[in-house]
């Protein structure tokens, strides 16, 4: 290519300032090094670019039609390569999440308000990833982070424990069940169990809980909205599984009834997977230790 960025600064440099010589100075050029940079487009393209016996020196209609190019173009290319020195500092980039578990939007978008403002320049979206598998999207780069309780080691990843919780039987607190101290998988075979609307095989009351114990609940009723599945709780349509942080309010105000999961409870672990290769980049880092430290105050 015939024209070069070091053409356009050059032409930029000649304009504003009027002469070859104190524009080689500000481009830290010989004035024959810079006269012989504009002779060659000339001499290529076949045209003037500035009328030489003007002083100050003035474009032609070609050279200021390079002018314009120069003008749109070096912003463009100044305003990239500060966003790449950004990256390579750690001080930019992008975040996309996707989140295997819906209960955790109320938890995250609190932490997403507090990190755009902590982090202007990281571009940040979030999706569900109930609808396909995010680990491979995450190991080919079409997101950047994924919030799960699937530790499931794979070379390329790392994961980051954000934080644990015990899954809980929710039930509306004049229900037979909640006479309990705790409820077994039998307890759900003549239930309406309440869940989002996710495949029972990505679901861990059935994966952990329920299937292991060839136990299936009379009916199941789906609903996106954690607020939603707790109302439908509340007014006796069924019982669901939460995690223990989503109910410590509503159990609080006897909104809902929470009882453990079988003799020793069911536990979890809500991580963050990562790219293995960007695992100490700075906005990450930054994200995960929000993420951890708005978990504990909801405590």
């Amino acid at each position: 290519m015939i024209i070069e960025l070091r053409h356009l600064r050059s032409l930029q440099a000649i304009d504003a300032a009027g002469s070859l010589a104190l524009a080689a100075q500000q481009l830290h050029l010989t004035q024959s090094a810079l006269s012989h940079q504009i002779k060659i487009l000339e001499h290529y393209f076949d045209v003037v670019l500035f009328n030489r016996q003007n002083k100050p020196l003035k474009l032609t209609a070609a050279g200021q039609g390079l002018l314009e190019l120069a003008n749109s173009v070096l912003p463009q290319v100044e305003s990239a390569e500060y966003r790449l020195k950004q990256t390579a500092r750690g001080d930019a980039g992008r975040l996309h999440i996707t989140i295997e578990c819906h209960s955790c939007f109320e938890w995250l978008i609190p932490v997403l308000d507090d990190y755009r403002t902590r982090w202007p320049e990281v571009e940040v979206d979030i999706r569900l990833g109930t609808s396909f598998d995010p680990l491979p999207s995450l190991l080919q780069g079409e997101i950047d982070l994924v919030i799960t309780s699937d530790q499931m080691p794979q070379k390329g990843l790392a994961y980051e424990a954000l934080f644990e919780y015990q899954a809980m039987a929710v039930l509306a607190n004049d229900h037979a069940l909640a006479k309990k101290s705790r409820l077994h998988a039998e307890d759900f075979r003549q239930q309406t169990l309440i869940t989002y609307p996710v495949p029972q095989n990505r679901l861990d009351v059935f994966r952990y809980f329920l299937t292991p114990a060839g136990v299936a609940p009379a009916q199941i009723r789906q609903s996106e909205l954690t607020a939603m599945i707790l109302q439908l709780v509340a007014s006796r349509r069924g019982i669901a599984v939460l995690p223990d942080w989503v109910l410590s309010d509503y159990v609080a105000r006897e909104y809902v009834s929470a009882r453990p999961l079988g003799k020793t409870g069911m536990q979890g672990t809500v991580y963050a997977a990562i790219r293995q290769r960007e695992a100490e980049t700075a906005y990450l880092q930054d994200f995960i230790k929000l993420a951890r430290e708005s978990f504990m105050l909801r405590r």
